[in-house]
Protein backbone atom coordinates (compact mmCIF):
# COMPACT_ATOMS: atom_id res chain seq x y z
CA UNK A 1 0.00 0.00 0.00
CA UNK A 2 0.93 3.71 -0.85
CA UNK A 3 1.73 6.18 1.83
CA UNK A 4 3.31 9.08 2.99
CA UNK A 5 3.47 10.72 6.43
CA UNK A 6 0.79 13.22 7.17
CA UNK A 7 1.55 16.79 7.20
CA UNK A 8 -0.68 16.91 10.36
CA UNK A 9 1.67 14.68 12.39
CA UNK A 10 4.76 17.30 12.37
CA UNK A 11 2.27 20.70 12.23
CA UNK A 12 0.58 19.43 15.16
CA UNK A 13 3.41 18.60 17.06
CA UNK A 14 5.96 21.77 16.40
CA UNK A 15 4.57 25.68 17.19
CA UNK A 16 1.84 26.95 15.09
CA UNK A 17 2.50 30.05 12.86
CA UNK A 18 5.18 30.88 10.55
CA UNK A 19 7.53 27.79 12.48
CA UNK A 20 5.48 25.44 11.57
CA UNK A 21 5.67 26.82 7.54
CA UNK A 22 8.98 26.82 8.02
CA UNK A 23 9.39 23.17 9.12
CA UNK A 24 6.99 21.74 6.41
CA UNK A 25 9.41 23.83 3.82
CA UNK A 26 12.77 22.09 5.98
CA UNK A 27 11.33 18.45 5.58
CA UNK A 28 10.46 18.61 2.21
CA UNK A 29 13.95 20.26 1.15
CA UNK A 30 15.15 17.47 3.18
CA UNK A 31 13.20 13.89 1.40
CA UNK A 32 10.69 13.46 4.19
CA UNK A 33 7.47 13.64 2.89
CA UNK A 34 6.02 16.38 4.74
CA UNK A 35 3.19 17.13 2.16
CA UNK A 36 1.01 14.78 -0.03
CA UNK A 37 2.48 17.03 -2.97
CA UNK A 38 6.42 16.10 -2.01
CA UNK A 39 7.89 13.91 -4.72
CA UNK A 40 7.97 10.51 -4.09
CA UNK A 41 9.78 7.54 -5.33
CA UNK A 42 8.36 4.90 -7.79
CA UNK A 43 7.95 1.55 -7.51
CA UNK A 44 10.47 0.51 -9.97
CA UNK A 45 12.35 2.81 -12.73
CA UNK A 46 9.82 4.68 -15.11
CA UNK A 47 9.85 4.91 -18.31
CA UNK A 48 7.75 8.42 -18.49
CA UNK A 49 7.76 11.50 -16.06
CA UNK A 50 3.85 12.35 -17.31
CA UNK A 51 1.48 11.94 -19.20
CA UNK A 52 -0.64 14.11 -21.67
CA UNK A 53 -4.20 12.21 -22.10
CA UNK A 54 -5.77 13.56 -25.21
CA UNK A 55 -9.57 12.65 -24.38
CA UNK A 56 -11.88 12.41 -27.51
CA UNK A 57 -15.32 12.67 -25.80
CA UNK A 58 -17.69 11.22 -27.90
CA UNK A 59 -16.38 7.89 -29.11
CA UNK A 60 -14.37 8.55 -32.25
CA UNK A 61 -14.83 6.25 -35.51
CA UNK A 62 -11.92 4.02 -35.64
CA UNK A 63 -13.06 2.41 -39.35
CA UNK A 64 -12.47 5.77 -40.38
CA UNK A 65 -9.49 7.00 -38.79
CA UNK A 66 -7.05 4.56 -38.16
CA UNK A 67 -8.73 0.94 -38.90
CA UNK A 68 -9.30 0.36 -42.65
CA UNK A 69 -11.40 -2.54 -42.93
CA UNK A 70 -11.20 -3.69 -47.04
CA UNK A 71 -14.17 -6.62 -46.45
CA UNK A 72 -16.18 -3.56 -45.12
CA UNK A 73 -15.73 -1.43 -48.28
CA UNK A 74 -16.51 -4.32 -50.22
CA UNK A 75 -19.51 -5.02 -48.43
CA UNK A 76 -21.17 -1.50 -48.22
CA UNK A 77 -24.89 -1.34 -48.24
CA UNK A 78 -25.43 -4.89 -47.83
CA UNK A 79 -27.95 -6.02 -44.81
CA UNK A 80 -25.72 -8.46 -42.44
CA UNK A 81 -28.28 -8.63 -39.38
CA UNK A 82 -31.58 -9.19 -38.62
CA UNK A 83 -32.55 -5.51 -38.68
CA UNK A 84 -33.06 -5.05 -42.38
CA UNK A 85 -32.63 -1.16 -41.44
CA UNK A 86 -29.01 -1.69 -40.56
CA UNK A 87 -26.60 -1.45 -43.65
CA UNK A 88 -23.09 -1.70 -43.45
CA UNK A 89 -21.62 1.42 -44.02
CA UNK A 90 -17.86 1.77 -45.45
CA UNK A 91 -15.97 4.15 -45.10
CA UNK A 92 -16.33 7.67 -46.95
CA UNK A 93 -12.87 8.13 -46.84
CA UNK A 94 -9.79 6.82 -48.80
CA UNK A 95 -6.94 5.37 -46.67
CA UNK A 96 -3.34 4.88 -47.13
CA UNK A 97 -0.47 3.45 -45.34
CA UNK A 98 1.89 5.23 -44.01
CA UNK A 99 5.92 4.95 -41.95
CA UNK A 100 7.74 1.95 -41.94
CA UNK A 101 5.64 -0.99 -40.91
CA UNK A 102 2.66 0.63 -43.58
CA UNK A 103 0.60 1.56 -40.82
CA UNK A 104 -3.03 2.73 -42.31
CA UNK A 105 -4.91 6.62 -41.75
CA UNK A 106 -7.53 7.93 -43.43
CA UNK A 107 -6.91 10.97 -45.51
CA UNK A 108 -8.58 12.81 -42.86
CA UNK A 109 -5.32 12.89 -40.67
CA UNK A 110 -2.32 14.31 -42.90
CA UNK A 111 -0.47 15.75 -40.29
CA UNK A 112 -0.77 13.21 -37.87
CA UNK A 113 -0.09 10.59 -40.16
CA UNK A 114 3.38 11.80 -40.98
CA UNK A 115 4.03 10.73 -36.88
CA UNK A 116 3.15 6.93 -38.43
CA UNK A 117 6.72 5.89 -36.60
CA UNK A 118 6.29 7.44 -33.67
CA UNK A 119 2.48 6.21 -32.58
CA UNK A 120 1.85 2.53 -31.23
CA UNK A 121 -1.80 2.16 -32.70
CA UNK A 122 -3.55 -0.40 -30.03
CA UNK A 123 -6.55 -1.81 -32.30
CA UNK A 124 -7.84 -4.37 -29.78
CA UNK A 125 -9.34 -1.79 -27.66
CA UNK A 126 -12.89 -3.04 -25.24
CA UNK A 127 -14.58 -1.81 -22.92
CA UNK A 128 -17.59 -2.73 -20.49
CA UNK A 129 -20.68 -0.27 -21.48
CA UNK A 130 -21.61 1.40 -24.48
CA UNK A 131 -23.48 4.44 -22.92
CA UNK A 132 -21.75 7.77 -22.66
CA UNK A 133 -21.35 8.60 -19.30
CA UNK A 134 -20.70 5.05 -17.61
CA UNK A 135 -17.75 4.28 -20.50
CA UNK A 136 -16.40 8.26 -19.70
CA UNK A 137 -16.41 7.14 -15.77
CA UNK A 138 -14.63 4.05 -16.77
CA UNK A 139 -12.20 5.47 -19.14
CA UNK A 140 -11.25 7.67 -16.35
CA UNK A 141 -11.69 6.38 -12.99
CA UNK A 142 -11.82 2.65 -13.79
CA UNK A 143 -15.36 2.32 -12.58
CA UNK A 144 -18.79 3.05 -13.95
CA UNK A 145 -20.86 2.14 -11.41
CA UNK A 146 -19.51 4.21 -7.95
CA UNK A 147 -17.26 7.28 -7.64
CA UNK A 148 -13.58 6.72 -8.10
CA UNK A 149 -10.52 8.69 -7.37
CA UNK A 150 -9.37 9.44 -11.78
CA UNK A 151 -6.24 8.49 -13.91
CA UNK A 152 -4.45 11.53 -12.93
CA UNK A 153 -5.24 11.66 -8.81
CA UNK A 154 -3.87 8.05 -8.78
CA UNK A 155 -0.61 8.86 -10.36
CA UNK A 156 -0.06 12.21 -8.18
CA UNK A 157 -0.73 10.12 -4.94
CA UNK A 158 1.98 8.08 -6.31
CA UNK A 159 4.40 10.06 -7.30
CA UNK A 160 3.75 13.56 -5.75
CA UNK A 161 4.56 16.48 -7.64
CA UNK A 162 8.02 17.82 -9.76
CA UNK A 163 6.72 21.72 -9.21
CA UNK A 164 5.81 22.74 -5.90
CA UNK A 165 4.32 25.66 -7.19
CA UNK A 166 2.11 24.05 -10.24
CA UNK A 167 -0.30 21.43 -9.74
CA UNK A 168 0.61 17.80 -10.04
CA UNK A 169 -2.56 17.02 -12.12
CA UNK A 170 -4.49 19.73 -14.44
CA UNK A 171 -7.46 19.20 -16.35
CA UNK A 172 -7.55 21.71 -19.36
CA UNK A 173 -11.22 22.39 -20.55
CA UNK A 174 -12.98 19.45 -18.77
CA UNK A 175 -16.63 18.25 -19.47
CA UNK A 176 -19.02 19.86 -17.19
CA UNK A 177 -21.79 17.15 -18.53
CA UNK A 178 -22.04 13.80 -18.25
CA UNK A 179 -19.29 12.59 -15.49
CA UNK A 180 -17.86 16.45 -15.44
CA UNK A 181 -15.79 16.98 -12.46
CA UNK A 182 -15.34 12.74 -11.21
CA UNK A 183 -12.92 12.91 -14.53
CA UNK A 184 -10.43 14.73 -12.29
CA UNK A 185 -11.65 14.18 -8.84
CA UNK A 186 -9.95 12.38 -5.96
CA UNK A 187 -12.79 11.02 -4.83
CA UNK A 188 -11.63 8.64 -1.48
CA UNK A 189 -8.23 10.06 -1.90
CA UNK A 190 -7.21 12.85 0.38
CA UNK A 191 -8.67 16.19 -1.39
CA UNK A 192 -5.23 17.28 -2.34
CA UNK A 193 -4.90 14.90 -5.17
CA UNK A 194 -7.45 16.26 -6.89
CA UNK A 195 -6.88 17.67 -10.57
CA UNK A 196 -6.91 21.85 -11.10
CA UNK A 197 -9.44 22.46 -13.72
CA UNK A 198 -8.02 25.28 -15.96
CA UNK A 199 -10.41 26.75 -19.05
CA UNK A 200 -14.07 26.26 -19.59
CA UNK A 201 -15.77 23.30 -21.53
CA UNK A 202 -16.69 24.50 -25.18
CA UNK A 203 -14.83 27.51 -24.76
CA UNK A 204 -11.56 28.51 -25.93
CA UNK A 205 -8.78 29.21 -24.00
CA UNK A 206 -7.70 32.08 -25.73
CA UNK A 207 -7.63 34.65 -22.78
CA UNK A 208 -8.65 31.97 -20.16
CA UNK A 209 -7.86 33.03 -16.38
CA UNK A 210 -7.76 31.05 -13.04
CA UNK A 211 -10.47 32.44 -10.92
CA UNK A 212 -9.35 33.77 -7.34
CA UNK A 213 -5.57 33.44 -8.22
CA UNK A 214 -4.14 36.69 -6.74
CA UNK A 215 -5.70 39.67 -5.36
CA UNK A 216 -6.99 42.89 -6.42
CA UNK A 217 -6.15 44.95 -3.19
CA UNK A 218 -3.36 43.29 -0.69
CA UNK A 219 0.40 42.20 -1.97
CA UNK A 220 1.77 39.03 -1.41
CA UNK A 221 3.12 39.70 1.94
CA UNK A 222 0.30 40.75 2.90
CA UNK A 223 -2.21 38.06 1.92
CA UNK A 224 0.67 35.44 3.42
CA UNK A 225 0.23 37.19 7.03
CA UNK A 226 -3.97 36.08 6.51
CA UNK A 227 -2.79 33.00 5.17
CA UNK A 228 -0.30 32.51 8.35
CA UNK A 229 -3.61 33.68 10.28
CA UNK A 230 -6.11 31.41 8.17
CA UNK A 231 -4.03 28.57 8.43
CA UNK A 232 -2.95 27.90 12.16
CA UNK A 233 -7.18 28.31 12.58
CA UNK A 234 -7.10 25.34 9.91
CA UNK A 235 -4.56 23.43 11.54
CA UNK A 236 -6.01 23.87 15.27
CA UNK A 237 -9.50 22.54 13.59
CA UNK A 238 -7.41 19.50 12.16
CA UNK A 239 -5.88 18.66 15.42
CA UNK A 240 -9.00 18.07 16.98
CA UNK A 241 -10.88 16.05 14.32
CA UNK A 242 -11.36 12.64 14.08
CA UNK A 243 -13.18 11.97 10.59
CA UNK A 244 -12.41 14.74 8.89
CA UNK A 245 -8.57 15.34 9.54
CA UNK A 246 -7.97 14.53 6.05
CA UNK A 247 -10.62 16.81 4.04
CA UNK A 248 -8.87 20.05 6.43
CA UNK A 249 -5.10 18.73 5.70
CA UNK A 250 -6.42 18.98 1.85
CA UNK A 251 -8.03 22.20 2.36
CA UNK A 252 -4.46 23.48 4.09
CA UNK A 253 -2.62 21.99 1.17
CA UNK A 254 -4.67 24.05 -1.32
CA UNK A 255 -4.62 27.31 0.02
CA UNK A 256 -0.82 27.04 0.12
CA UNK A 257 -0.44 25.67 -3.34
CA UNK A 258 -3.41 28.38 -4.30
CA UNK A 259 -1.08 30.82 -3.09
CA UNK A 260 2.33 29.85 -4.99
CA UNK A 261 0.73 29.15 -7.91
CA UNK A 262 0.10 33.35 -7.72
CA UNK A 263 3.23 33.77 -9.86
CA UNK A 264 3.95 30.74 -11.73
CA UNK A 265 0.64 29.61 -13.19
CA UNK A 266 -0.01 33.00 -15.31
CA UNK A 267 3.20 32.51 -16.61
CA UNK A 268 2.66 28.87 -17.56
CA UNK A 269 -0.70 30.30 -19.30
CA UNK A 270 0.82 32.88 -21.15
CA UNK A 271 1.61 32.03 -24.42
CA UNK A 272 2.25 35.46 -26.10
CA UNK A 273 6.26 35.15 -26.31
CA UNK A 274 5.89 31.79 -28.31
CA UNK A 275 6.90 32.65 -32.15
CA UNK A 276 4.37 33.06 -34.64
CA UNK A 277 6.08 29.78 -36.42
CA UNK A 278 5.27 27.98 -33.04
CA UNK A 279 1.87 29.24 -32.99
CA UNK A 280 1.00 27.64 -36.31
CA UNK A 281 2.26 24.47 -35.94
CA UNK A 282 -0.19 23.97 -33.64
CA UNK A 283 -3.26 25.58 -36.08
CA UNK A 284 -3.21 28.25 -33.86
CA UNK A 285 -4.64 31.23 -35.64
CA UNK A 286 -6.87 28.65 -38.29
CA UNK A 287 -10.34 28.29 -36.92
CA UNK A 288 -10.67 25.06 -37.53
CA UNK A 289 -7.65 24.02 -35.11
CA UNK A 290 -7.63 26.90 -32.76
CA UNK A 291 -9.18 26.28 -30.15
CA UNK A 292 -7.38 22.47 -29.20
CA UNK A 293 -4.32 24.18 -30.69
CA UNK A 294 -4.67 26.14 -27.74
CA UNK A 295 -5.31 23.07 -25.11
CA UNK A 296 -2.08 21.14 -27.09
CA UNK A 297 0.60 23.91 -26.17
CA UNK A 298 -0.74 24.50 -22.70
CA UNK A 299 0.37 20.96 -22.32
CA UNK A 300 3.39 21.10 -23.87
CA UNK A 301 4.13 24.03 -21.69
CA UNK A 302 2.94 22.58 -18.24
CA UNK A 303 4.95 19.42 -19.29
CA UNK A 304 7.59 21.27 -19.16
CA UNK A 305 7.17 23.21 -16.26
CA UNK A 306 6.54 19.72 -14.37
CA UNK A 307 3.08 18.69 -14.62
CA UNK A 308 2.57 14.60 -13.50
CA UNK A 309 -0.55 14.46 -15.19
CA UNK A 310 -2.23 16.74 -18.12
CA UNK A 311 -5.55 15.69 -19.52
CA UNK A 312 -7.31 17.50 -22.78
CA UNK A 313 -10.40 17.23 -24.00
CA UNK A 314 -12.33 17.51 -27.48
CA UNK A 315 -15.99 17.16 -27.99
CA UNK A 316 -18.62 16.07 -30.35
CA UNK A 317 -17.39 12.86 -31.64
CA UNK A 318 -20.62 11.53 -31.27
CA UNK A 319 -21.88 10.76 -35.19
CA UNK A 320 -25.14 9.12 -34.95
CA UNK A 321 -26.01 11.10 -38.18
CA UNK A 322 -23.98 13.92 -39.89
CA UNK A 323 -20.90 12.01 -40.18
CA UNK A 324 -19.84 12.53 -43.74
CA UNK A 325 -20.05 16.60 -42.68
CA UNK A 326 -19.16 16.40 -39.15
CA UNK A 327 -16.03 13.61 -38.69
CA UNK A 328 -13.80 15.72 -41.07
CA UNK A 329 -14.56 18.49 -38.99
CA UNK A 330 -13.25 16.86 -35.65
CA UNK A 331 -10.34 15.72 -37.23
CA UNK A 332 -9.39 19.08 -38.54
CA UNK A 333 -9.66 20.31 -35.23
CA UNK A 334 -7.04 17.77 -33.73
CA UNK A 335 -4.86 16.81 -36.76
CA UNK A 336 -2.48 19.95 -37.04
CA UNK A 337 -2.24 20.43 -33.22
CA UNK A 338 -1.27 16.94 -32.44
CA UNK A 339 1.18 16.61 -34.79
CA UNK A 340 2.51 19.93 -33.85
CA UNK A 341 2.91 18.43 -29.86
CA UNK A 342 4.92 15.80 -30.77
CA UNK A 343 7.01 17.72 -32.87
CA UNK A 344 7.70 20.55 -30.33
CA UNK A 345 8.28 17.50 -27.44
CA UNK A 346 10.50 15.76 -29.60
CA UNK A 347 12.11 18.94 -30.54
CA UNK A 348 12.85 20.20 -26.82
CA UNK A 349 13.83 16.50 -25.94
CA UNK A 350 10.94 15.48 -23.95
CA UNK A 351 9.00 13.37 -25.98
CA UNK A 352 11.24 10.32 -24.99
CA UNK A 353 9.80 10.39 -21.18
CA UNK A 354 6.32 11.85 -22.14
CA UNK A 355 3.48 9.70 -22.58
CA UNK A 356 0.79 10.75 -24.65
CA UNK A 357 -2.38 8.82 -24.77
CA UNK A 358 -5.06 9.05 -27.36
CA UNK A 359 -8.21 8.22 -27.42
CA UNK A 360 -12.51 8.13 -26.33
CA UNK A 361 -15.11 6.03 -24.42
CA UNK A 362 -15.21 3.53 -27.37
CA UNK A 363 -15.49 3.53 -31.04
CA UNK A 364 -18.84 3.07 -33.25
CA UNK A 365 -20.46 0.53 -35.27
CA UNK A 366 -19.79 -0.70 -38.95
CA UNK A 367 -23.69 -0.54 -40.19
CA UNK A 368 -26.18 2.44 -39.57
CA UNK A 369 -29.65 3.14 -40.42
CA UNK A 370 -29.14 6.41 -41.42
CA UNK A 371 -26.24 5.53 -43.76
CA UNK A 372 -24.14 8.91 -42.45
CA UNK A 373 -23.65 7.97 -39.08
CA UNK A 374 -22.50 4.88 -36.54
CA UNK A 375 -23.61 3.71 -33.56
CA UNK A 376 -22.05 3.07 -29.95
CA UNK A 377 -19.37 0.20 -30.07
CA UNK A 378 -17.52 -0.61 -26.59
CA UNK A 379 -16.47 -4.49 -28.20
CA UNK A 380 -13.49 -3.34 -30.22
CA UNK A 381 -12.06 0.61 -31.34
CA UNK A 382 -8.84 2.16 -31.35
CA UNK A 383 -6.51 4.02 -28.99
CA UNK A 384 -2.86 4.97 -29.64
CA UNK A 385 -0.15 6.13 -26.99
CA UNK A 386 2.99 7.27 -28.71
CA UNK A 387 6.27 8.69 -26.40
CA UNK A 388 7.42 7.47 -23.01
CA UNK A 389 8.37 3.68 -23.00
CA UNK A 390 6.50 2.12 -25.49
CA UNK A 391 6.89 1.01 -28.87
CA UNK A 392 6.81 3.50 -31.99
CA UNK A 393 6.18 2.60 -35.25
CA UNK A 394 4.38 -0.23 -33.87
CA UNK A 395 0.57 -1.62 -34.02
CA UNK A 396 -0.80 -4.36 -31.86
CA UNK A 397 -4.32 -6.06 -31.74
CA UNK A 398 -7.17 -6.29 -34.32
CA UNK A 399 -10.82 -6.27 -34.52
CA UNK A 400 -13.06 -8.52 -36.80
CA UNK A 401 -13.05 -7.81 -40.78
CA UNK A 402 -15.96 -5.22 -39.93
CA UNK A 403 -14.23 -3.61 -36.92
CA UNK A 404 -16.94 -4.26 -34.49
CA UNK A 405 -15.58 -6.62 -32.01
CA UNK A 406 -11.95 -7.41 -30.71
CA UNK A 407 -10.27 -10.48 -31.60
CA UNK A 408 -6.57 -10.14 -31.43
CA UNK A 409 -4.56 -8.41 -28.99
CA UNK A 410 -6.90 -7.25 -26.65
CA UNK A 411 -6.59 -4.26 -24.14
CA UNK A 412 -9.42 -3.53 -22.01
CA UNK A 413 -9.37 -0.05 -20.22
CA UNK A 414 -7.93 -1.59 -16.84
CA UNK A 415 -5.46 -3.28 -18.99
CA UNK A 416 -4.39 0.51 -20.58
CA UNK A 417 -4.41 1.74 -17.11
CA UNK A 418 -2.23 -0.72 -15.71
CA UNK A 419 0.45 -0.09 -18.54
CA UNK A 420 -0.30 3.40 -18.06
CA UNK A 421 0.96 3.36 -14.28
CA UNK A 422 4.14 0.57 -15.40
CA UNK A 423 5.71 3.40 -17.89
CA UNK A 424 5.14 6.16 -14.90
CA UNK A 425 6.92 3.52 -12.66
CA UNK A 426 3.88 2.01 -10.69
CA UNK A 427 2.97 -1.14 -9.41
CA UNK A 428 -1.09 -1.77 -10.39
CA UNK A 429 -1.27 -3.67 -8.21
CA UNK A 430 0.34 -2.24 -4.80
CA UNK A 431 -0.79 1.26 -5.96
CA UNK A 432 -3.64 1.10 -3.21
CA UNK A 433 -5.34 2.89 -0.54
CA UNK A 434 -7.43 1.59 2.41
CA UNK A 435 -11.28 2.98 2.32
CA UNK A 436 -14.35 1.36 3.26
CA UNK A 437 -12.58 -1.53 5.23
CA UNK A 438 -10.91 -2.59 1.79
CA UNK A 439 -7.60 -1.61 -0.14
CA UNK A 440 -8.99 -0.29 -3.70
CA UNK A 441 -6.68 0.71 -6.72
CA UNK A 442 -7.24 2.06 -10.21
CA UNK A 443 -7.85 -1.29 -12.08
CA UNK A 444 -9.94 -2.69 -9.28
CA UNK A 445 -9.06 -6.19 -9.02
CA UNK A 446 -7.94 -6.58 -12.90
CA UNK A 447 -5.29 -5.63 -15.40
CA UNK A 448 -2.50 -6.29 -16.84
CA UNK A 449 0.58 -4.64 -18.15
CA UNK A 450 0.98 -4.81 -21.78
CA UNK A 451 4.08 -5.83 -22.27
CA UNK A 452 3.97 -6.91 -25.98
CA UNK A 453 3.63 -3.03 -26.72
CA UNK A 454 6.18 -1.80 -24.44
CA UNK A 455 9.81 -0.32 -26.21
Amino acid sequence: MMGFPSRRHFLHSAASGLGSVALAGMLSESGVAASPYAPRRSHFPARAKRIIFLCMKGGPSHMDMFDYKPKLQADDGKVMGASKNLKMLGSLWDFKQHGQDGMWFSELLPELSKHADDLCLLHGMHSDNPEHAQALDFLHTGSFQFVRPSMGSWVLYGLGTENRDLPGFVSICPPHVLGGAKYYGSAFLPAAFQGTPVGEFGRNLKGATLPNVGHPRLSRDQQRLRLDLLQTLNRGAAASQTEARAEIDGVIESFELAFRMQGALPEVMDISGESPAMLESYGIGDGGSDAFGRQCLLARRMAEAGVRFIQLTDADWDHHGGLAANLPKGCQRIDKPIAGLINDLKQRGLFDDTLIVWGGEFGRTPDDGTRDGRGHNADGFTMWMAGGGVKRGFKYGSTDEYGREAVDGKIHIHDLHATMLHLMGLDHERLTYPWAGRDFRLTDVHGRVVEEILA
